[in-house]
């Protein structure tokens, strides 16, 4: 039996180029906007790819990138995607004594790849299984960032390059990826081999007794391939018991589901015996339900963001960060909570609530930085930061 607790993830790591300010609603924006779901174009909140864009507009990559940026270089550069930054959240909010959290992935053999090693390195996360592993260039996404949209909640678009992670397949998962406590995959819609066969990682996972957690990522790949049919997460609707914990956002739930409305989709998920569902919506609330195998048994709910973000930005909108990351940051909490909870929980007695304060308090000091992965100080320093946004949010809903 481990001393520690061991989580292992694989999934979506690139290094993100922030573009800050960037007017969704300005013509050259507007240029490229998407015409019809898959076609290529731009969306709000949405991801394409870069050859996608091209096909769409006739237009190299490069021009389009230096026509919708100005030529300006990125405000900055980061870590990004949903399996790589979840987890280094994960681990700079766990005791590194009693947890051990790793990555498992592969880069292309560039600058980005030892940009991110050197990043990476700063937290207290394992990339002792994070490869150069192809040719192909390291997966990167220009992420675009509006914060004026919707009424200054603000939104991003990612155009992104698959790059390497194409790549990277399961028998590149070694055993002891599947010797953890909790296995998570994050965003494998944006490691294309993975996600293909994520039915059978998550059936090898249960056989070796690990709890699994699935966060998603907007699948432009089967959007493209088969446009207004449901995206495949699973290989067949029944094989949802072997999540755990799945964490998706709103387009994400009705994309995955073919249903037509939130509720809908989670009535879905639930009425397929997942065993625990939140599906996030931006700034409004969002929904969560566990059934009672790994949390306690919790109808379906609807739950608040944070209002202490709202408030501070409205006092002080110099305060702002940008929104790139708060979903990763947000499952990243919650996945450290479950962790924790198991020290000395029973399966099936886990607090739901507070491991969603967790991951609403980490998606909402996201918001106060640029990108989605932030380099502590010192050890211990943004547990303490997420911790008073926790208690903050858990006096919040206390009323409820």
């Amino acid at each position: 039996m481990n001393t520690k607790i061991i989580i292992a993830g694989t999934g979506c790591a690139l290094a993100d180029y922030l573009y800050t300010g960037v007017q969704f609603n300005s013509q050259v924006f507007l240029k490229y906007l998407s015409r019809q779901d898959g076609d290529g174009g731009l969306a709000p909140g949405k991801l394409v790819f870069t050859e996608e864009l091209e096909k769409f507009s006739g237009i190299p990559y490069s021009e389009i990138s230096k026509e919708l940026t100005g030529g300006k270089t990125p405000e900055a550069v980061n870590i990004g995607g949903p399996g790589l930054v979840s987890l280094i959240n994960a681990s700079q909010l766990l005791p590194a004594e009693a947890f051990e959290v790793r990555f498992y992935g592969g880069t292309g053999n560039d600058d980005t790849a030892e940009f991110i090693e050197q990043l990476v390195s700063k937290t207290p996360l394992n990339i002792d299984h994070y490869h150069r592993i192809s040719e192909k260039r390291t997966p990167f996404t220009d992420v675009l960032s509006d914060p004026t949209y919707d009424n200054n909640h603000g939104e991003r678009t990612f155009i992104n390059n698959i790059g390497a992670a194409w790549d990277y397949t399961p028998d590149l998962l070694p055993e002891d990826f599947f010797n953890s406590d909790i296995v998570c995959f994050g965003g494998t819609a944006l490691v294309p081999m993975i996600h293909d066969h994520l039915t059978l990682l998550l059936t090898r996972a249960k056989e070796k007794g690990c709890l699994t957690v699935v966060n998603t990522v907007f699948d432009f790949r089967n959007e493209k391939r088969n446009p207004g049919q449901p995206w495949p997460l699973v290989d067949k609707p029944e094989n949802y018991h072997l999540i755990d914990l799945l964490i998706m956002d709103c387009e994400e739930s009705l994309k995955i589901s073919g249903r037509r409305s939130i509720e809908e989709a989670a009535q879905y998920f639930v009425d397929l015996n997942i065993t625990t569902l939140v599906i996030t919506n931006g700034a409004k609330e969002f929904y969560v339900f566990s059934n009672g195998k790994l949390f306690e048994k919790t109808e379906m709910r609807k739950l608040p963001v944070s209002q202490r973000v709202s408030y501070d930005f409205k006092n002080n909108p110099g305060s702002k960060g940008d929104t790139t990351g708060c979903g990763d940051n947000f499952a990243g909490g919650i996945i450290s909570s479950l962790a924790r909870q198991l020290q000395t929980e029973n399966i099936g007695k886990l607090n739901l609530m507070e491991a969603i304060a967790w991951g609403v308090s980490s998606g909402a000091f996201a918001c106060y930085y640029v990108g989605g992965t932030y380099i502590e100080q010192e050890e211990g320093e943004k547990h303490k930061i997420v911790e008073i946004f926790k208690y903050q949010y858990i006096q919040q809903i206390s009323a409820l």
